[in-house]
């Protein structure tokens, strides 16, 4: 099969960039041909570059041509987007229809049904403008990047597009988890059209007979929707006779920097290696996971998983597909300092939880490496061809 991908980066790499990457190598290695479309957030630069970017979310005749000449050279049976915003557009996704070709649009996040593409606001989570056709309260409260006039464009944009019926160009989008998918069908795409294929990590360092120590491990962003604030506190009662780690960047990063240096029991490792990382996520008793908003899918939680080491996670959106309380870990209330100590304080040493380990690790063999998830992604684009064909002869 002939696949073309269409990406646009982020300033920042995270788990959406880890995931083209994966599903490219992953058909590569089963003999697909795969060409890569992709942009970069590095050219919004200056007032010029965010002028650009802000017509961009709207239409792009630029991204367009691209996407006709890749067409044209590649010849490709499927066009697989994983994300247009803002760079690429959704003039891609235009030229690929009107070129016939079957398109799968990937999700990762809620952008189609809020602004800042979180569904958080205010330290809490937000579902005000889901299923809204104009989702006003999203430029109110300036939820993209806490700008009003950023917002509006967003919102703007996404509303002239559901107008437009831009998305029925994709003949199917994919859900990487089942929380998400109810959530874009409440938020009005049709049930018929997304379907659920999770992420996998395409990198196992896991080794046999690892000893683990005594400290737990964060790692991803450091923003506020990740649920820094209330790790931290819970670290700093002294309840937890656990040191806590801590690696990754983001707008909390000082902060962490801070409390690590006031309090013994926290250490801050900074933005790491991969490789680093899953070494550091092998020893550990258990990963932290206190995200605050709804997250699409826990990408961290299962690359715990893949090292055997359960998860001590916030109980909001897809967790509830990954962590199973005294099997995989304990879930506590999102936001609660007492329940993530409580939690924290439930894991069972010796057999117990020499068994839980193992749990993870056979979670993570049976749902999650690239085998298991090839034939998902391959079903997936058949069904799309198979709807673009059907859509052609009206049928």
């Amino acid at each position: 099969m002939r696949i073309l991908i269409a990406h646009n980066r982020y300033q920042e790499s995270g788990g959406e960039d880890a995931v083209v990457q994966d599903e490219m190598a992953l058909l590569r290695r089963h003999g697909h041909a795969v060409e890569l479309l992709e942009e970069d957030n590095d050219v919004i630069d200056g007032l010029r570059g965010k002028m650009i970017a802000s017509v961009s979310i709207f239409y792009s005749e630029h991204s367009r041509r691209r996407m006709r000449r890749a067409l044209d050279d590649f010849q490709p049976e499927i066009v697989h987007v994983h994300n247009w915003f803002p760079m690429l557009s959704p003039s891609i996704i235009m030229e690929a229809d009107a070129s016939g070709v079957a398109v799968v649009q990937t999700l990762h996040n809620f952008r189609m049904l809020c602004a800042n593409a979180l569904l958080f606001r205010d330290g809490m989570v937000c579902t005000d403008c889901v299923g809204k056709s104009i989702p006003v309260n999203g430029i109110v409260h300036g939820c993209y990047r806490g700008s009003r006039a950023g917002s509006a464009i967003v919102t703007a944009a996404y509303a002239f597009h559901r107008l437009a019926r831009t998305w029925d160009a994709v003949d199917l989008f994919v859900a990487v988890s089942c929380f998400q998918r109810e959530m874009l069908v409440r938020g009005g795409l049709s049930a018929e059209k997304v379907v659920v294929k999770p992420n996998f990590v395409g990198l196992d360092t896991w080794e046999a007979g690892r000893n683990t120590e005594d400290f737990a491990l964060f790692a991803g962003r450091l923003s506020q929707e990740k649920g820094i604030g209330t790790m931290l506190s819970a670290w700093s009662t002294g309840k937890i006779p656990l040191r806590l780690k801590i690696m990754g960047d983001g707008p909390m990063a000082d902060e962490v920097r801070a409390c690590a240096a006031a309090k013994m029991s926290i250490e801050y490792l900074g933005l790491q290696p991969l490789e680093a990382v899953y070494l550091e996520m092998a020893k550990a008793r258990f990963l932290v996971f206190p995200s605050e908003s709804f997250e699409t899918f826990g990408r961290a939680i299962v690359e715990a998983f893949s090292q055997g080491t359960p998860a001590l996670a916030a109980d909001l959106g897809a967790v509830r597909e990954l962590v199973e309380d005294s099997a995989t870990g304990y879930r506590f209330p999102s936001g609660n300092v007492e329940g993530l100590i409580a939690a924290a304080l439930r894991f069972p040493v010796g057999e117990d939880y020499q068994r839980m380990r193992g749990n993870c690790r056979n979670i993570f063999l049976g749902r999650f490496t690239g085998e298991v998830n090839y034939p998902l992604l391959t079903e997936i684009y058949a069904r799309a061809i198979a709807a673009r064909k059907t859509r052609q002869h009206g049928h």
